[in-house]
């Protein structure tokens, strides 16, 4: 019998010589298997090797097909593509707000200010940052205690300071089927191992945590859930909440789009001993504003303290002052209501070009996700977009566990000005309406 390897090598030989064409089915595992005379378990590792090269990918309930481009060499959603319009990532700052921002800066820039600012500074900042901060943070029918609140450098140093927390090394992190794509990356530094947790229409399942294996978290994103758009019910939150009680767990809780959707109380104003809320001002303010928040119970905040500290993760003093400036005079949350304002308009751009086509969305997010029609998959329609110089994100990017995701992609509204942004949308339109064939190299 041929080894794997032999028959995984003799494929990729006919996909470098183009004998199999990037975007085309390869046979279903058992017909592939009858066609090769090998065991079905050969033909499973002959994919699974494919996938693992990044020479295919496998979509849920469609097959396995042929990669379209080459695998990205960093991690998806780290640093701009290089295409024209940017609907990959998600950074929004309208043309006002720079001049809001700068206004804050002034008396920052004192001699005597600055000398104060350019000093060392612990994870639990200064008492006047953690009440503007608990201010900024609290949404309806929920507001942190500000003794409770530790500070980051940003978003993503302040989740792996919870998980690095909470879950030891070897140990299990759970997570949504699709996950923030940069979690995975923070979860192989830290040595903690992902299980995925189903999710439906509405979001995460609570039957799939109470089904998981022994746990020591779970991070997840009940509010404008990225990619899907999904915000948690009250009684889906509910019944999580429990949970979390009864199997001597904690949750961390992604709030970085929860300042779209204000209305909405975290999974922590239920859960206060079980759940340590992490934000960030690079969506709320500008990416460049770097500055991560915790909300933590009690008796955690000296742990979470801690893993800030030995991950070098704690936030500059500088940043803080200027965040805290921000936060106290107003600035913030007027452009986070001018960000709720522009998100809605963006939204309804999109519902009219999109039209017709199976788009998920909130109305209050800065994000869609579009499940493609019929012959597309995810990685020929990217790879044809980019073409066309326009990045989107594939549902991949998003999965946890190799080469299985849906057949969509995330489209992010908030960075191209909006009359861009409409032709974008119109162009995407035109290529799904054609064929993969009709959409070849110009």
């Amino acid at each position: 019998m041929d080894d794997y390897r032999v028959i995984a090598d003799s494929l990729a030989a006919d996909i470098a010589a183009g004998r199999i064409r990037p975007g085309e089915r390869l046979p279903p595992q058992r017909r592939f298997a009858r066609q090769r005379s090998i065991a079905a378990s050969t033909a499973a590792r002959v994919y699974q090797d494919l996938i693992r090269r990044g020479l295919a990918v496998g979509e849920v309930g469609r097959g396995t097909f042929v990669r379209a481009g080459e695998p990205a060499t960093e991690p998806a959603l780290a640093e701009p593509g290089g295409a024209r319009v940017d609907l990959e990532l998600n950074f929004a700052v309208l043309p006002d707000h720079p001049g809001l921002l700068a206004q804050g800066l002034e008396r920052l820039l004192r001699p005597d200010q600055l000398a104060a600012s350019l000093r060392p500074m612990t994870a639990a900042g200064s008492p006047s940052a953690r009440r503007a901060a608990a201010s900024l943070l609290s949404r309806t029918g929920w507001e942190p205690e500000p003794r409770q609140l530790l500070f980051a450098g940003n978003g993503r140093q302040a989740i792996a300071a919870a998980i690095a927390a909470l879950v030891p090394p070897g140990e299990r992190l759970g997570v949504e089927t699709l996950t923030y794509p940069l979690v995975k990356g923070i979860a192989a530094r830290l040595g903690v191992t992902l299980v995925p947790l189903a999710m439906d229409d509405a979001g995460l399942l609570p039957a799939a945590l109470a089904a998981a294996p022994p746990l020591r978290a779970i991070y997840l994103q009940p509010t404008l859930h990225n990619p899907l758009g999904i915000t948690l019910s009250d009684e889906r939150r509910t019944e999580l909440a429990g949970l979390l009680d009864q199997r001597d767990m904690y949750a961390i809780e992604d709030g970085i789009y929860g300042f779209l959707r204000p209305d909405q109380p975290p999974l922590a104003a239920l859960a206060p001993e079980r759940a340590i809320m992490v934000d960030s001002l690079s969506k709320r303010l500008a990416p460049g504003l770097t500055l991560g928040f915790l909300v933590a119970p009690a008796h955690l905040t000296a742990k979470v303290a801690t893993a800030l500290r030995s991950g070098t993760w704690m936030a500059s003093r500088f940043a803080l002052d200027a965040a805290t400036q921000w936060m106290s005079d107003g600035t913030a949350t007027e452009i986070e209501r001018t960000k709720r304002h522009d998100a809605a308009v963006r939204q309804r751009i999109a519902a009219e070009r999109l039209a017709g086509f199976s788009v998920r969305a909130d109305p209050c997010a800065y994000h869609c996700w579009w499940e493609l029609p019929e012959p597309w998959r995810a990685e020929t329609f990217v790879a044809a977009a980019a073409r066309r110089g326009i990045s989107v994100t594939p549902a991949g990017a998003f999965a946890v566990g190799p080469g299985h995701a849906p057949n969509a992609v995330r489209l992010a509204l908030s960075s191209p000005p909006t009359d861009t942004l409409s032709h974008a949308l119109g162009v995407l339109a035109e290529l799904a309406n054609g064929t993969p064939d009709d959409a070849g190299p110009d």
